[in-house]
């Protein structure tokens, strides 16, 4: 006996390829991040270049401020201004205090220690003249505020001085950044296209030894699909599933030209009962034809009717003339040609000339009542429905109760349904019965006894009317038992359809 194993190959493809996935992964990793940590670097230095230029356009807004609103207070001397210039007073000295304070001999951070001095001096300044003129010392809020304005001055000239020389330093940092940010981006697209030349001839070179076993596989396959089974057995060069999946279908190579012979010899047998099979069903056809040719033509029959009710209507034989012309319009509803579907008036009107024709057969005992609706009797639904009910009711309900059967007959409408109800006094049904009827499963012995008799006929109708309805509760049968009568129920959306 062989050893079945499911143990995957130790070289598997799926190894392979991931080995090939991850080797480019981290080949594209390492060059993203050398080119990821280079911009960041270059981004930071770029922003370092106008940082001084920002802090000083900064400090000048707020020295500003400070300014607008001592002067606002000095002149409206209201809690908001005084608010204000509080506000912008320690905004201020935040910005100020974030200046150089060091003994340097850089002239920009010399003249930033000189504006931090003068802005010391300035916030004290302003600081003076709104007590000043909280104690309302005119002459004093005056001379300081006339000291403030001057130190305003003198340090908005500072800060504008150094933010010129800065700038102007910062241009140049600027351009020297700048072209060194150009010389890194042809370093970079020079990176990328290395990475990806690399990585797709690592890619390349590697699946080559995938594809190349499964390409010959795909091609030998292809002969073997063409009805090709020479071919030659195929070299396996590897244990992983390609070369599974080779070895296995060398042995259906072998397997079939086994089994050429033994299907020659299946079809030519097959071949001689098939010719068996036709001369039978030709014979079969025959002999139905000969069959039909002997049976009466409905046509024939039809205008026989006719005259028949003519000669009695000619005698004044009357109930003669409305049994043959009840039998002629039952037999002519029944020999159309091309209706499959019809108004549920005419469906009505076949099943008033079958109960006449009965009644005058079994001499008016079976009982016929009707409530029809006559504005729904314009609804299209398919042909011959209604009468295999009803002759199912009588045949099997009523027909043994001696006068006493009664047939009723309903239309009304119930929400959007045109309901048509066929009712019986008989011998009801069970509900197991019910069910077996509904779903086709009645047996033949079934179907012969009385209790099961409503199934006789019925699949054809719920069939079709299920079609026609395109709807499962198109057919419900109702009975309260054996004895206690059966009642067919009918549902039809209203408005009609144009189909069967």
């Amino acid at each position: 006996m062989k050893e079945k194993s499911s143990a995957r190959p130790a070289n598997s493809l799926q190894l392979k390829l991931s080995i090939i996935f991850i080797m480019a992964s981290i080949l594209i990793f390492i060059v993203n991040a050398m080119l990821v940590f280079g911009i960041n670097t270059m981004t930071r230095e770029m922003d370092s270049v106008y940082r001084d230029n920002l802090k000083l356009n900064e400090l000048a807004e707020a020295i500003e401020d400070v300014q607008n609103n001592m002067t606002d207070y000095l002149n409206t001397k209201t809690s908001d201004s005084l608010e204000r210039y509080y506000k912008s007073e320690q905004d201020y000295y935040k910005l100020v205090n974030e200046l150089n304070n060091s003994v340097s001999g850089d002239t920009y951070e010399l003249m930033e220690r000189n504006i931090r001095n003068m802005s010391n001096e300035y916030i004290q300044t302003t600081g003076y003249a709104i007590e000043a003129k909280r104690g309302r010392n005119v002459e004093r809020y005056s001379v300081e505020f006339d000291k403030a304005s001057r130190l305003y001055n003198y340090i908005n000239t500072y800060i504008n001085s150094l933010n010129n020389e800065r700038f102007k330093s910062n241009s140049s940092n600027f351009s020297e950044l700048l072209s060194a940010f150009r010389i890194f981006e042809t370093v970079s697209i020079a990176l990328m296209f290395g990475a990806l030349i690399g990585s797709s001839v690592f890619v390349i070179g590697f699946t080559s030894s995938i594809i190349d076993p499964i390409r010959k596989l795909a091609k030998s396959a292809d002969e073997v699909a063409k009805g090709n089974f020479e071919i030659e057995t195929l070299e396996i060069r590897s244990s992983d599933e390609i070369g599974v999946v080779t070895k296995a279908f060398n042995k259906m190579v072998a397997s079939i030209r086994e089994y050429i012979e033994q299907i020659k010899e299946n079809m030519e047998h097959e071949r001689k009962m098939q010719e068996k099979e036709l001369r039978i069903e030709s014979t079969l056809k025959e002999a139905q034809l000969k069959y039909l040719q002997t049976q009466i033509n409905p046509h024939f029959l039809f205008n026989t009717l006719n005259a028949g009710a003519q000669l009695a209507m000619m005698e004044e034989a009357e109930k003669t003339y409305d049994y043959i012309q009840n039998t002629a319009e039952f037999f002519r509803y029944n020999v159309r040609e091309g209706n499959t579907t019809v108004k549920l008036a005419d469906e009505i009107s076949l099943i008033d000339h079958y109960i006449y024709i009965l009644n005058v057969r079994f001499s008016g005992d079976i009982k016929y009542e009707k409530d029809i609706d006559e504005s729904l009797t314009e609804i299209l639904m398919p042909s011959m429905i209604l009468q295999p009910i009803v002759e199912n009711s009588i045949n099997h309900g009523i027909k043994e109760m001696e006068g006493k059967g009664r047939i009723t007959l309903r239309v009304y409408s119930e929400d959007d349904n045109v309901c048509i109800s066929v009712r019986d006094n008989g011998i009801g049904m069970t509900q197991e019965m019910i069910d077996k009827v509904l779903r086709g499963e009645l047996t033949e012995e079934e179907k012969a006894a009385p209790v099961g008799a409503h199934g006789i006929g019925m699949d054809n109708v719920i069939k079709r009317l299920r079609l026609f309805t395109d709807r499962e509760d198109s057919v419900s049968i109702r009975s309260e038992g054996e004895g206690k009568g059966t009642e067919v129920i009918i549902k039809l959306t209203n408005g009609g359809s144009e189909n069967v």
